[in-house]
Formats: structure tokens, C-alpha cells, sequence
């Protein structure tokens, strides 16, 4: 059983690794937080060279839709490695996930609903008296 920081960093640390290898990119910031039985992670700097080019090069509205697609689209490819990823540092499945990235702020939000919450260990450290 591990305590809610060290579940927060593995997943940090399993969706870094996620993003290099699937995305081609890893973020430049990423920050987890499991509320209850959900996971919330942000991702900053998550844009490739080639996705910037795409966004500035059409109207905004159409290269925001076109990445959008594209990034869903990858996502709900690697979505068993997700879940896998999910479940082997929760302990538990994952019931659903949800995904959106901002062209404008290089932003991803990757929200992940699990079947229940996790079973955490107390972090707090027992001073002698």
C-alpha cells in the first residue's frame, strides 16, 4: 500500500515515460492529483514541433480541431496502456477517462475515473516523544 504522494508521482512518472513514447514528447511540467476516486493529471508543454507548425499554419479553429481529433485519437489507441498503467499503481481498474489539450497554452488534462478510491497508507511520520 502507498501513500497518496508516491501514487501522484508513479503515475507522474508513468505518464511522462507515456508521452515520450507514444507522443514522441514528454511534458515540460506534469502534476497528479488523486481526489477520491478520481485522478486528475496536467500536463504542460505537451506540444510537438510538428503540432505547433499545424495550429499556426491553418485557422485557429481548424488546426485546434484537426490536433484535437488526432491527440483523441492516440489517446483512445494507447487507452489499454492506460488502464494498465492506472491499475498497476492504484490497485484499482479504471472506469472511464477523459481527455482535452488547449492549442493556445500547450496544456493536456487527463482525467481518470476509477471504480473506487484507493486504498492509501497514512504518509504522516510517528516523532518519538
Amino acid at each position: 500500500m502507498n501513500t497518496q504522494g508516491q501514487i501522484e508521482a508513479a503515475i507522474c512518472e508513468g505518464m511522462t515515460r507515456f508521452e515520450q513514447e507514444y507522443m514522441g514528447r514528454g511534458p515540460t511540467g506534469i502534476h497528479a492529483h488523486l481526489i477520491g476516486d478520481l485522478l486528475v493529471i496536467r500536463l504542460q508543454g505537451v506540444l510537438t514541433a510538428a503540432e505547433q507548425q499545424l495550429v499556426k499554419s491553418l485557422s485557429p479553429e481548424r488546426g485546434r480541431d484537426l490536433l484535437k481529433q488526432v491527440r483523441i485519437q492516440l489517446i483512445e489507441t494507447a487507452r489499454p496502456v492506460l488502464e494498465k498503467l492506472v491499475q498497476d499503481v492504484t490497485g484499482v481498474s479504471m472506469v472511464s477517462l477523459h481527455h482535452d489539450i488547449s492549442t493556445v497554452t500547450g496544456e493536456e488534462l487527463v482525467i481518470f475515473t476509477l471504480s473506487q478510491r484507493p486504498a492509501l497508507r497514512d504518509g504522516s511520520r510517528k516523532q518519538a516523544v
